[in-house]
């Protein structure tokens, strides 16, 4: 599995919890810069991080690639819709919540989001 931070480092404790979580092993991790120009369009800047990655179009479509999202919400929007159409579905992505009373503050997994899943099933209950 291949996950794309778009975050923070992950921690040790953070990959063992999603090799537990998704029950596959951790290939790589590709960190990528998420820091954003907010005088700029945000779909140019997102689509040259993503190019930067440097997969071919069939390791978008066949690898199989965890994605953990900026925390900036405008861009992990633009980012997922931007991975959805070079994978052609949405990708899974890690939720990390503050630990409990931690000091200093830690970060743990919280969930893997199958996003696809949750397209899917909203698609269902659509009027047509």
């Amino acid at each position: 599995m291949l996950i794309l931070n778009f975050s923070h480092p992950l921690t040790d404790t953070q990959k063992q919890q999603i090799e537990i979580i998704t029950g596959n092993p951790i290939a790589e991790i590709r960190t990528v810069p998420s820091q954003m120009d907010d005088t700029q369009p945000f779909a140019p800047q997102i689509a040259q991080k993503v190019a930067a990655i440097d997969l071919t179009p069939q390791e978008w479509q066949s690898t199989p690639i965890l994605i953990v999202p900026p925390a900036l919400n405008f861009s992990a929007a633009v980012l997922l819709a931007h991975l959805h159409g070079l994978m052609g579905y949405f990708p899974p992505i890690v939720r990390t919540r503050p630990v409990p009373d931690s000091l200093p503050p830690r970060f743990e997994v919280a969930e893997i989001i199958n996003l696809q899943h949750i397209r899917q099933k909203a698609r269902q209950s659509r009027d047509l």
